[in-house]
């Protein structure tokens, strides 16, 4: 393929969203943000419902699969046989790590709390730009750091303040592992996503990705004896419920984003998951929450506003 050709290929996979009113990527992250709050929710439901966690993961990126592949073959089917080795290689690279991450992410909730665990997870704001400054040079504006820094002591807030009540869990310490391996593995997830974003459309791209993170979880299944069926009619349709929410409608938001705003202010918003996540909580498991943590979700969603308005500047 010649170099014009391929400049043929990726505008034509730009598609339709390359000229995207400048406020709409905002309002669809805020749409995202919400359908990704019910994840750690829906979570716990499946798990009481019966299900482990790795089968959790597994079903939810599974669905999502399967529901995105007509959408995915049918207008898309050019750009997918024309991706490169590389692209593929790219491609299995970014479901690896997004299996890993709903593996572990999705664990932690057994061991922690709600609030513990979004807080940690979202953490990968500090790694993106650590790994954005390091492998490619960018710099973060003045105002942007201001609202990571912001941000980020606002989800520490959370943390410390959970980590000192009873309802931090049985093994908190395991859990906030669980759910920082999570957070290193969906910073790798977005870093990589944003190269394959630039030449696929996006329902090829979450096809792709969602495909091969599902075909990594059900190896693991396989080789660990997690079984996939047997399970109750509503722990399946909690499942679903988590492949149409969070998954696709929230990830999805996210994966549409990242070719009109950078992976770092994605990052930025995902640590309001924190927030809508534990109120949830509190209003459907009674996990209360304290002051400290009230301090920390103010001091989140003041960070994700002073990094909107250091993107749109």
């Amino acid at each position: 393929m010649t170099q014009t050709d391929a400049g043929r290929v990726a505008s034509k996979a730009a598609g339709t969203d390359r000229h995207a009113p400048r406020w709409l990527p905002f309002l669809v992250l805020g749409v995202g943000l919400l359908a990704i709050s019910f994840g750690a929710i829906l979570a716990r439901y499946a798990q009481a419902n019966g299900l482990p966690s790795l089968a959790i993961a597994t079903l939810r990126l599974a669905f999502a699969a399967l529901i995105v592949t007509p959408f995915a073959f049918y207008p898309s089917s050019r750009a997918l046989r024309t991706l490169s080795r590389r692209q593929l290689l790219l491609a299995a690279a970014a479901g690896c790590f997004l299996a890993l991450h709903f593996a572990t992410w999705i664990s932690s909730l057994a061991y922690t709390s709600v609030a513990s665990s979004t807080a940690l997870v979202t953490t990968n704001l500090l790694w993106i730009g650590i790994a954005s400054f390091v492998l490619f040079g960018e710099r973060p504006g003045r105002l942007m750091l201001v609202g990571i820094v912001i941000s980020l002591t606002g989800s520490l807030l959370i943390f410390w303040s959970d980590s000192q009540t009873s309802a931090a869990g049985t093994q908190p310490l395991l859990g906030n592992f669980l759910a920082l391996a999570g957070s290193w593995c969906f910073s790798a997830y977005l870093l990589l996503g944003r190269r394959l974003r630039a030449v696929l459309p996006l329902a090829a791209y979450v096809w792709l990705a969602y495909g091969c993170a599902a075909l990594f979880l059900v190896n693991a299944c396989l080789v660990s004896g997690t079984p996939l069926t047997g399970y109750s009619g509503a722990a399946y349709l909690v499942a679903l419920g988590m492949a149409v929410g969070p998954q696709l409608v929230g990830h999805t938001a996210y994966n549409w984003s990242l070719k009109h705003v950078s992976p770092t202010f994605v990052a930025v918003v995902t640590l309001g998951e924190p927030v809508g996540s534990a109120l949830l909580a509190w209003l459907l498991f009674d996990e209360g929450f304290a002051l400290l943590q009230g301090i920390g979700f103010i001091l989140l969603l003041c960070g994700i506003y002073l990094a909107a308005r250091a993107e749109r500047a």
